[in-house]
């Protein structure tokens, strides 16, 4: 009953089993450009061979991306939705994958929306997961789950929040501090002389978005203070570069 029904499907055009064989076979023989898919099976990186060529979408993130490649630290600071985190991991990532640097740490205050650890059910480990859970999708959009888990398992990349920062140095790494806004004058400059030899440090934030009192954000005082020293950017992005919905720019318009 199947032979039939598909010999009179393709005698009436509505199927050509001939064609359909021949574009399977062209699929399966494809061999994607760089930066496509490759499923060769003898490729050992098929399960990550998927990369998304990451373009700065304004003058504000070519900036950024440039300063990145550029200078051992950078102040990136601007509304929501202008890439500033997503690039800085973006760019850790490659440094890392080009063997530029041996590791990738990534820290963010355990602040947010006036909660604290204290009110979260679990471990340490546990209450920490939601502050970190922005790190870990960013990560997860430019690695395949296998390779992350791979990375983490080995402490190639390893994500703290702030307060497990103190004391260390950190040599041969790209840093990232994301949501710097929640951060105090004091812990900003612990973390910026975390900084160690072949490094890069990266850190991010909003100075309208913070969770904590008007006068206890320090990183606009750190920005304004380390604007112009040697080999120290300070990109301040604008509601121009926002590549989020168009509501949100004009949100933060308003709001």
């Amino acid at each position: 009953m199947a032979k039939r029904t598909t010999k009179r499907r393709q005698a009436q055009g509505v199927l050509n089993v001939q064609e359909f064989q021949r574009d399977d076979r062209r699929q399966r023989n494809l061999q994607v450009l760089e930066g496509g898919y490759q499923p060769a099976a003898n490729d050992s990186n098929r399960d990550h061979s998927f990369v998304k060529n990451v373009r700065p979408k304004s003058k504000g993130q070519s900036a950024l991306m440039e300063a990145i490649d550029t200078h051992a630290m950078v102040l990136a600071l601007g509304p929501a939705g202008t890439g500033k985190t997503y690039l800085a991991i973006t760019k850790a990532v490659e440094a890392l994958e080009a063997g530029k640097v041996g590791r990738i740490v990534l820290s963010r205050p355990a602040v947010e929306a006036g909660e604290s650890l204290g009110f979260l059910p679990g471990a340490m480990e546990d209450k920490l997961a939601p502050y970190l859970r922005p790190l870990y999708d960013a990560l997860q959009d430019r690695l395949s789950p296998k390779r992350l888990k791979a990375l983490m398992a080995e402490d190639l990349i390893e994500i703290a929040p702030v307060g497990f920062m103190r004391g260390r140095t950190l040599n041969n790494a790209f840093v990232v501090i994301d949501e710097a806004q929640n951060c105090t004058y004091g812990q900003i400059k612990m973390l910026l002389t975390r900084l160690g030899w072949n490094s890069t440090m990266v850190v991010t934030g909003d100075p309208a978005q913070t969770d904590l009192l008007p006068d206890l954000s320090g990183l606009h005082t750190v920005a304004d203070k380390l604007e112009g020293v040697p080999n120290i950017a300070v990109c301040r992005l604008t509601e121009t570069d926002i590549v989020r919905h168009p509501l949100v720019a004009s949100m933060l318009g308003v709001l």
